[in-house]
């Protein structure tokens, strides 16, 4: 039987056909009209993508590049910050943090839960407070938070520290309003919702961020935002950047504009809604089967995680679906590994991808984990969730 290689990870995701066209085709060099007015292009794409009218910032690298840059700019060694953390991403802002001489107080939850606003709160009342890193969605978890009312605690605190928001698998996935909100830092990373592969990193950056790097004094040299902003204006890198990648990402916002007829702002809303409902036909569909889902309180539309029945490993779950029918999800990470799996939803997935997921859990329920699993029902399940849309 024909097996066909499906990404169901929650990064890198499948590619974008345009993309790897456009990556084919990007014999350019960075230094030339060319590829100039190529960059302008795709950063005023990224603004509209991103939802500011602020500036935003291209890096060559992952999105945890763009998470260092975030700390090493915006913090000198000694200052006291808050991190807001929920699973191995949240402690990635910790590690960040300690090892660029900041002291960090950590409110922590449970892996699979989201925050007491009450603790937030409480913590925030610490006056020295430089700034606050969060995620939009914990990855490792499955998790969104409730990203506009943190915002709305940060602002109001004693100290207005600044927000910094990891939402590299939150953009396209969760409807942001970076500018009223606050949001000083938005992260975003080019295998996640925007289809490509790994290797770029982006972050909007408001002016209140642009004022506090001319007063910190942690170290930068290739990750100095101000260089970038400063070459952005001529359609420059501040180094060599990922020609071929910065082709692709403008193929793919190109994309996501003519979902909605050319309107890049109302294809973000369009690529949003489409993981939302995603998600919930696959969340539903899980429940059929008899899983249970990690994070029901707060759940993403990013990727659903689900735990596994007891005594049973979320390995094999995963082993079954890429041996069986070359469909690709991920583990659970850290603690987590064997305890939970999980299924993506961000962008380049649509209805069929999803129908044809859960027709093949179903076996995998039915056939590896001894589930009482009746053939088509979860499909319905999801069936039902689309035919409401």
């Amino acid at each position: 039987m024909i097996r066909k290689v499906r990404l169901f990870t929650p990064g890198p995701t499948p590619l974008l056909p345009a993309a790897q066209f456009a990556m084919a085709a990007a014999d350019m060099h960075h230094r030339t009209p060319e590829f100039r007015a190529l960059y302008k292009k795709v950063l005023a794409q990224l603004k509209v993508f991103v939802g500011t009218e602020g500036d935003v910032i291209l890096l060559s690298s992952s999105g945890t590049g763009a998470m260092e840059a975030a700390v090493t700019n915006l913090t000198s060694p000694g200052d006291k910050v808050l991190v807001l953390t929920a699973g191995k991403f949240g402690e990635r802002w910790t590690g960040l943090a300690k090892a660029f001489g900041c002291v960090p107080e950590v409110v922590s939850v449970p892996y699979g839960q989201t925050f007491d606003l009450a603790a937030v709160k409480k913590a925030l009342e610490n006056a020295e407070l430089k700034a606050v890193f969060v995620q939009a969605t914990e990855t490792s978890t499955a998790v969104r938070h409730d990203l506009e009312a943190i915002a709305k605690l940060v602002h109001a605190a004693p100290g207005k520290p600044l927000l910094i928001v990891d939402g590299i698998t939150g953009l396209g996935t969760t409807h942001f309003d970076v500018d009223a909100w606050g949001i000083d830092v938005l992260i975003g990373g080019s295998q996640k919702a925007v289809m490509i592969p790994p290797g770029l990193a982006y972050l909007s950056v408001s002016e209140r961020a642009w004022a506090a790097m001319e007063t910190s004094k942690n170290p930068r040299y290739y990750f100095d935002l101000r260089k970038e902003r400063k070459n952005a204006v001529n359609g420059e890198t501040a180094y060599t950047p990922a020609v071929a990648l910065v082709a692709a990402l403008g193929a793919a916002l190109d994309y996501i504009a003519g979902q909605a007829g050319g309107d890049l702002a109302k294809g973000r809303e369009a690529l949003v809604n489409n993981a939302e409902k995603n998600a919930e036909a696959t969340r539903a569909a899980l429940l059929k089967m008899g899983f249970t889902l990690f994070a029901p309180s707060a759940p993403a539309a990013a990727a659903t995680a689900v735990a596994v029945p007891e005594g049973m490993d979320s390995g094999d779950v995963v082993k079954a679906l890429k041996t069986r029918f070359a469909a690709v999800i991920a583990n659970g990470q850290g603690e987590m590994k064997g305890k939970i799996f999980r299924v993506a939803h961000l962008g380049f997935f649509d209805y069929l991808d999803t129908v044809a997921l859960i027709a093949a859990m179903e076996h995998i329920a039915k056939d590896t984990l001894k589930l009482p699993v009746e053939y088509g029902a979860a499909v319905a399940e999801a069936q039902k969730i689309f035919a409401r849309g």
